[in-house]
């Protein structure tokens, strides 16, 4: 594999490779963004979260719609830690809870929109684990 990485005179390197700069920009993303997210399941200030959640998660979890928003949120941050601390895990669990998501918006029937875009947020989650160190060394890299 070729790389964009030069060495200056002082034997520092210059730039990462494409895939490094990819798996940087990939944890930085799913550290920060489950983080803020769950956070803001406490304070409701990007939106009302509870419009998201189909009715059938209450029946089976039977708290009301913002308590389980609440246990949501820590997930959410549990996960975002999870990427920070170790990323070959944590973007699985990040990949599982979106797939989560996915199905509850399909079925709650509505925001078709959203469940389309966490598709594509849970597919940048598989490419994070597939550039994670211990990716690299399992596959003979």
């Amino acid at each position: 594999m070729t790389t964009n990485a030069k060495i200056n005179a002082g034997g520092r390197l210059q730039a990462m490779s494409p895939d490094r700069q990819a798996f940087f920009l990939l944890r930085t993303v799913f550290t920060i963004a489950p983080i803020l997210f769950g956070l803001d399941k406490f304070t409701n200030i990007l939106t009302d979260w509870t419009i998201y959640l189909a009715p059938v998660a209450t029946a089976v979890v039977p708290v009301s719609a913002q308590t389980f928003m609440y246990i949501v949120g820590v997930v959410e941050i549990i996960a975002g830690i999870a990427v920070a601390v170790h990323p070959r895990f944590g973007s699985l669990l990040v990949a599982v809870w979106l797939l989560g998501i996915i199905i509850n918006l399909l079925v709650l029937g509505s925001f078709y929109d959203v469940a389309l875009r966490d598709f594509g947020l849970l597919v940048g989650a598989l490419a994070l684990n597939r550039l994670s160190p211990g990716s690299w060394r399992r596959h003979g890299k």
